[in-house]
């Protein structure tokens, strides 16, 4: 059997920020997560349910070119309660976020809302229906 096979779980993912401090604002200000751990002002964990957040600047680990402005690099996607997904897209258009879409039902059996955050990456808050 494979070792691979024992992969079970998606412990954290890391975002490699353009503008840390507008990233740290958003997800620790405006989104509200939790502070993990903070390791200097290059690296900080925002716990999310069972996973971790983390936030670092290109060049504390790995030095490779940053994605050009505009170039989509990431999306995530973090689940509510049904009824909740349509009171987050309001409680974040009130903190000033704009919406790329507003809640809507999708054919493939969510409700989902779409921002993004400040270095553009594709944020999604759905629910299960």
């Amino acid at each position: 059997m494979s070792a691979l096979k024992q992969i079970r779980h998606l412990d954290y993912t890391v975002l490699f920020a353009r503008d840390m401090a507008a990233m740290r604002t958003f997800y620790g200000d405006i989104l509200g997560f939790e502070i993990n751990r903070e390791l200097g002002p290059s690296w900080i964990e925002y716990r999310v349910g069972s996973c971790l957040l983390a936030l670092t600047e290109h060049g504390l680990m790995f030095n490779d070119e940053k994605t050009p402005v505009g170039a989509l690099s990431a999306q995530l996607a973090f689940r509510v309660p049904r009824d909740q997904v349509d009171a987050c897209a309001d409680e974040l258009t009130a903190r000033g976020v704009i919406m790329e879409l507003r809640p809507a039902d999708q054919p493939w059996a969510h409700r989902t809302a779409f921002f993004r955050d400040p270095d553009g990456n594709i944020v999604e808050i759905y629910a299960d229906i």
